[in-house]
């Protein structure tokens, strides 16, 4: 096990308990913050408190010795009385005391004065500073101040001021100047802070502890609703999709969860509906043409004399075709469903597959004529392939609806290229415009085997559009229906130079009659062409409407000569 596990097995798993643990972590350190900010708060409030408290004894003392008294050693402050040209101390008590009658004082003397002392506060002016107290080794008891440094009050007394016998009575000369020491201890501020202290860390964790346990159980009750929605969610099975979980009626972000996995359990009741159906109809799809090849099959081997074998091969033919059509469209949409990569072949000319498609033609038994009219080269990425196959889906749709003409018309826009399938026949209903686009939605003038095709051919369309970064959809026409595909086109720096005309593919105007099968109008690949090839540099222009047949004279079934 690895340092990263044991942590994880160490960290609570639950979100209760990680919640509890992550706010009574945060609620300590804040908690240990303004403890500490309290402590030194209350330190320096306290000791400020009795810096001032000492003031009063301070006075008291000087107005003692300003009337030739000396000071009683009895006194609740520590204090020391020193003067010019004295090695003891004049007085001294609080602790101070600690030295027998005659010891050398412990705080520095000031230096003598024969001029009074500017006392600009009526005697009432005081000097606080941080003071050392020097350690003294002679005490006939401990000296417990001796060695550290405390907050200091002083004031000074000029001995001129005094009277003789005064002066005679302290011991000190005319110009000495005795300076008065108080001594501020901290015990006081210390017991303060340190009770203080003792209480917030008792509060803190009484505090601490409720803190947690209401966040667990907060957490807990927060967090019922979501067990719900799990439990629900958990009882959701691929059979039976329609569960749906309770939405509180609370409005917070539990709602917003809740109505979020009900809509996405309706899109997965939905997709499994829509699978479903697919399976349906796939099955049904693969089921007619089986059902027709094999009675024929049945029919010819029950009675082969009377068999029309080559009718009967024909029909089995064209079924089977159906089915190989049916197969590749069911692995082409699997293919789509499952988000393959798609293959870019770099640019190509999508006004060229228009044209050449529509040199391809259609099925001789659609009598329909195809044209194609653009204005300029229309370049776009993607798969030749797969654009290929979305054109030719949209042709035979074109195709199997129109009455007599489809037009394919390709321009280019500001950011996309823009093409359009539209043909002259019933058209479609607006209502119906987005469920054309479902697979194997065939609407009712297609439900004929013979014109309806399979129903997949839209729906491919759409994907691979979809797949290429574009979009297809039906646009209002006033006559038939009219298809309209978007692509994203090529910046005119990033593709092929489009000033050279390519003589096998040039960007014309290209007509397939369809309109008699027997006519002689119809070549070898079924199609006519009428165009004027453009020379560098020149605008690409489409030619509008069939040009003029020409008249082929060769027996039907022959190719023509080169």
């Amino acid at each position: 096990m690895n340092a990263a596990e044991s942590r994880r097995r160490r960290w609570p798993r639950s979100v209760r308990s990680r919640t509890a643990v992550t706010v009574a972590s945060t609620v300590a350190a804040v908690l240990v913050a303004i403890g500490w900010w309290l402590h030194h708060e209350v330190y320096r409030q306290s000791a400020q408190i009795a810096e001032d408290q000492a003031q009063a004894p301070l006075l008291a003392l000087a107005d003692q010795l300003r009337q030739g008294a000396t000071p009683s050693p009895r006194s609740a402050v520590p204090y020391e009385v020193v003067a010019t040209g004295r090695d003891s101390p004049v007085a001294s008590g609080g602790g101070m005391d600690a030295f027998p009658p005659g010891s050398p004082h412990v705080l520095p003397a000031p230096p003598p004065s024969s001029t009074p002392i500017d006392d600009d506060d009526g005697g009432f002016g005081y000097a606080s500073y941080e003071l050392r107290v020097p350690e003294r080794n002679d005490a006939i008891r401990s000296f417990e101040l001796g060695g550290r440094t405390y907050p200091v009050l002083s004031t000074d007394i000029w001995a001129g001021e005094l009277t003789r016998e005064q002066r005679a009575a302290l011991g000190v000369s005319p110009d000495a100047i005795m300076q008065v020491y108080v001594v501020v201890l901290p015990h006081t501020a210390e017991a303060i802070t340190a009770n203080i202290d003792f209480l917030l860390l008792r509060a803190g964790l009484a505090g601490l502890l409720l803190i947690s346990a209401v966040t667990y159980f907060t957490v807990r009750i927060a967090l019922r609703p979501v067990e719900a929605i799990r439990t629900a969610t958990a009882s959701v099975t691929a059979g039976d999709p329609r569960e749906r979980v309770t939405v509180p009626a609370t409005g917070h972000e539990i709602t917003a969860l809740a109505t979020t996995i009900n809509t996405t359990l309706q899109r997965l009741d939905e997709a499994a509906a829509r699978q479903r159906r697919f399976v349906a109809d796939a099955a049904h799809e693969l089921r007619s043409p089986l059902t027709t090849l094999l009675t024929s099959l049945e029919v010819a081997l029950a009675y082969p004399e009377r068999t029309d074998w080559p009718a009967a091969v024909d029909t089995a033919a064209r079924q089977t075709r159906r089915l190989q059509n049916l197969a590749e469209d069911l692995l082409l949409l699997a293919r789509l469903d499952a988000h393959t990569p798609t293959v870019d072949n770099g640019s190509f000319d999508l006004a060229a597959l228009a044209h050449r498609l529509v040199e391809q033609g259609v099925p001789p038994d659609r009598p329909v004529t195809l044209t194609a009219h653009t204005t300029a080269p229309a370049y776009v990425h993607g798969s030749p392939g797969d654009h290929e196959r979305l054109l030719r889906n949209l042709i035979d749709n074109a195709a199997r609806h129109a009455t007599g003409r489809v037009r394919i018309t390709v321009r280019n826009r500001v950011a996309h290229v823009e093409l359009s399938v539209h043909d002259d026949g019933p058209g479609i209903p607006a209502e119906e415009s987005e469920r054309v686009f479902e697979r194997f939605v065939r609407l009712d003038e297609a439900r004929t085997r013979g014109r309806g095709g399979t129903g997949l051919g839209l729906p491919i369309a759409r994907e691979l559009a979809h797949r290429h970064g574009g979009s297809l959809v039906l646009v209002p026409s006033d006559l038939g229906a009219r298809f309209q595909l978007r692509i994203p086109r090529v910046p005119p720096d990033r593709r092929p130079d489009a000033t050279t005309v390519r003589r096998d593919r040039p960007d014309l105007a290209w007509t397939a009659d369809r309109s008699d099968p027997s006519s002689p109008v119809q070549t070898d690949d079924h199609c006519t062409r009428s165009a004027q090839l453009a020379g560098p540099g020149a605008d690409h222009t489409a030619t509008t409407g069939p040009t003029p047949p020409r008249t082929n004279t060769r027996p039907p079934g022959t190719k023509p000569s080169p």
